[in-house]
């Protein structure tokens, strides 16, 4: 089938025709949702999992970080799929990968296996996530502006991860835990369903053959973040380098490192190439993108164990703290919007508005611990934080792209997604949870007449004290560091059919190179 016109008004020629024009970008839409909440282990039911399987909390940790894994890794190939298949072909697929992964994940209490079907259920999230976001992006944004993609898709995007949390939270209370992922498969069904009967294949050019696509890299750096997300998640569990398994997991790391980076420098398509890592700017952006995700990370840690510990609230209590960042997520990304499209201000100005819902999140909760706490509380701090958090991964992603060619832009996702997700996510959990189990033997150690749980509350003070100081810091680099404004005329999308021509081309030199 020819190219469609990209001159052409918006339109999805993949419907049938009985399909109202104005509901089609709408049930894409509903797709993408559906797709955005799914996962294999729900982490919000991590406690009721850890209960009835025998599986230990950070088991139950891994297998949902290793989700997280599987989301960050098929960058490199949408493309490659997308002009491969027909788009009923990949949301079919996808949703069935989904639902089957969710299906099998209640069978078996396997670690090993837990984790693969995790991580193959995150990889075919992404994949449909991408089939969704591609055909709609330009009813979004019809003059093909990434400035105006990135914040209304990370709306659900990072929305989501709220919401599954407390979907999860909800339907384990009043039901079970297994019930989650039957929800979940009965979802994918519906999309299975919807697209079989309202679509029929298209395709946007003639199909691409999936050749010189690295697989192996892709496996070998898979391993990679799996590797150290297993390492920061069991590091208080084996008591780190005391324990054999970790340092020969760490040798392990090391190895799989180094056939990782010979493979990108001696073979002509590396699944992630060294070109993103000629650009010097993406080396202070992965750094902004790991203190946003530091200082995201004390509610995971410390503020769970305030609640727990300390305050004893239940899961759905704490299910309501999750519709609070989503909240917080949603004026986030709009705020980007605005900035970024009508006010027109600096980055690093916009940055800064980040940095301050980001600490602001740690003074005030500083100040708040207390055994007397109430829920209404919290709501705040955490609206503030959501804030910030969206405001960081809208902006830094738009600016990566921005920074990168198209084609390159998508290994500099991956590469941001070792500094936003799974890796760093673990390690930053890893290190505040070796803290924090520290600073509590040390404060019951010097005040040995008092309650166990003075000593935790202290203790959680303590740390939120350091990660304001840390965070103030941080906050005044931003507030002294200036940089040009963005662009008035940011970067556009490229028009698909142009760029599946330029991969053609590619794959037409590359076979005469061979």
């Amino acid at each position: 089938m020819p190219a469609p016109n990209p001159n052409a008004p918006f339109s999805m020629p993949m419907y049938r025709d009985f399909v109202a024009r104005p509901l089609r970008p709408w049930i894409y839409v509903v797709f993408l949702v559906l797709f955005q909440l799914t996962g294999c282990i729900y982490l919000g039911s991590a406690q009721n999992i850890a209960g009835s399987t025998g599986l230990m909390t950070s088991d139950v940790m891994f297998i949902g970080l290793c989700n997280v894994v599987g989301v960050n890794m098929p960058f490199p190939l949408l493309f490659r799929f997308k002009f491969r298949y027909p788009n009923k072909y990949l949301l079919i697929n996808a949703a069935l990968v989904i639902a089957t992964c969710n299906l099998l994940a209640l069978c078996t209490t396997s670690v090993p296996l837990l984790a693969f079907l995790s991580f193959l259920a995150g990889f075919f999230k992404l994949c449909g996530t991408f089939e969704c976001a591609s055909n709609i992006q330009l009813w979004m944004s019809p003059g093909r502006d990434f400035s105006i993609f990135f914040p209304l898709l990370y709306i659900v995007v990072v929305g989501d991860i709220y919401l599954q949390g407390w979907l999860a939270s909800v339907v384990t209370y009043y039901y079970s835990w297994p019930m989650v992922n039957v929800l979940m498969v009965g979802l994918m069904l519906l999309v299975v369903l919807a697209v079989f009967l309202l679509t029929k294949k298209f395709y946007i050019r003639k199909p691409l053959p999936l050749i010189s696509v690295d697989w192996l890299g892709c496996v070998l750096w898979s391993l990679v973040m799996i590797e150290i997300v297993w390492l920061c998640i069991y590091g208080e569990y084996y008591n780190w380098t005391d324990g054999q398994q970790w340092r020969l997991m760490l040798l392990a790391l090391v190895v799989t490192c180094y056939f990782c980076l010979q493979r990108a420098r001696h073979i002509r398509h590396p699944y992630i190439s060294m070109e993103p890592f000629t650009y010097w700017r993406l080396y202070p952006l992965l750094a902004l993108f790991i203190i946003a995700e530091w200082l995201n990370t004390t509610p995971k840690v410390l503020q769970n164990a305030f609640t727990g510990s300390i305050l004893h609230w239940g899961a759905l209590t704490l299910s309501r703290l999750d519709l609070v960042s989503w909240v917080g997520t949603l004026l986030g990304c709009l705020f980007t919007l605005w900035w970024v499209k009508g006010l027109r201000q600096k980055y690093t100005r916009l940055l800064a508005v980040g940095a301050m819902g980001l600490v602001a999140y740690q003074v005030m909760m500083y100040f708040l611990v207390s055994p007397e706490l109430n829920i209404e509380a919290l709501y705040l701090p955490l609206v503030l934080r959501a804030f910030g958090y969206a405001i960081y991964f809208t902006a830094l992603t738009i600016y990566l792209e921005e920074l990168l060619p198209f084609q390159p832009f998508f290994m500099g996702l991956t590469l941001t997604g070792f500094a936003r997700n799974g890796p760093v996510e673990a390690m930053m959990n890893g290190a505040y949870s070796f803290f924090l189990r520290y600073k509590v033997a040390d404060n019951i150690a010097r005040t040995a007449p008092y309650a166990p749980d003075q000593s935790v509350l202290v203790s959680i003070k303590q740390l939120y004290g350091v990660t304001c100081l840390l965070g103030c810091l941080f906050l005044l680099l931003v507030l002294l560091y200036d940089v040009q404004p963005l662009r008035s005329t940011m970067k556009k999308i490229p028009h698909w059919a142009a760029l599946g021509r330029r991969m053609a081309r590619e794959l037409r030199m590359s076979r005469s190179a061979d």
